[in-house]
């Protein structure tokens, strides 16, 4: 099966913010205070948390107006609608559920932005991969995905906690440089199967772009203790 090249785009695009929004919170909360010229508003995750909160905000604020204007939504579909997939066209886009994630992240583990990095890192590269691998070579589904696609999820959070992470300068200087074992397997199984399977309310599926980070993160955070 050939992959959309809008699809393809969509997923350069998730991850390029899956570096850059991860990057950004955990180095802002570690030293935000200490760049020049940056007023001090509190503890280092201040910042984070005031930037995560605008991006939401205003996310919303263009869902909201594009869902009621239709000259809006016109401009909205012009613009980007090439990368959308067809439910978002009646419904917020995944990004907009990625930043309520990440305030929500942000304001959970702020005395723990590396856990923030991590699962945000995590599952926007996995998800992006399961997509690409699922819709390029996925023969087995289960539901809407594909086992193939899951497994490359599961392997890349793998590979990400175990070589990636120790990497970042500084990200782990809370845990001695390395990610326990058990964790790597146990976040990258639980982001795995979450992707895949979406938490429901009733009959209303939860976004998984907005329930994975948190909950992995809120895994790690129990485990940790544990384990580490």
């Amino acid at each position: 099966m050939k992959v959309r090249a809008e699809e393809i785009k969509r997923k350069i695009l998730h991850i390029f913010s899956g570096s850059l929004v991860p990057g950004a919170i955990f180095y802002l909360t570690v030293y935000g205070n200490l760049i020049p010229g940056l007023p001090t508003i509190g503890p280092g995750w201040m910042w984070p948390l005031l930037l995560c909160a605008v991006a939401a905000i205003g996310f919303i604020v263009v869902e909201v107006i594009r869902q009621k204007v239709p000259a809006v939504q016109a401009i909205f579909h012009k613009s980007c609608g090439y990368m959308l997939r067809e439910e978002e066209k009646k419904e917020w886009t995944g990004a907009t559920w990625i930043a309520a994630s990440a305030f929500i992240c942000v304001a959970a583990f702020a005395a723990k932005p590396h856990i923030t990095a991590m699962v945000m890192s995590t599952f926007i590269w996995g998800d992006a991969v399961a997509a690409l691998v699922g819709q390029s070579i996925g023969k087995i589904k289960i539901g809407k995905k594909s086992l193939e696609g899951s497994l490359a999820c599961f392997v890349l959070c793998l590979l990400m906690y175990i070589f990636l992470f120790p990497l970042v300068p500084h990200l782990l200087d809370a845990w001695n440089g390395k990610v326990p074992l058990l964790i790597a397997l146990i976040a990258s199984a639980a982001t795995t199967v979450m992707e895949l399977f979406p938490f429901k309310f009733g009959k209303t599926t939860i976004n998984d772009n907005l329930t994975v980070p948190v909950l992995t993160g809120v895994i790690i955070v129990i485990l940790y203790p544990l384990v580490g």
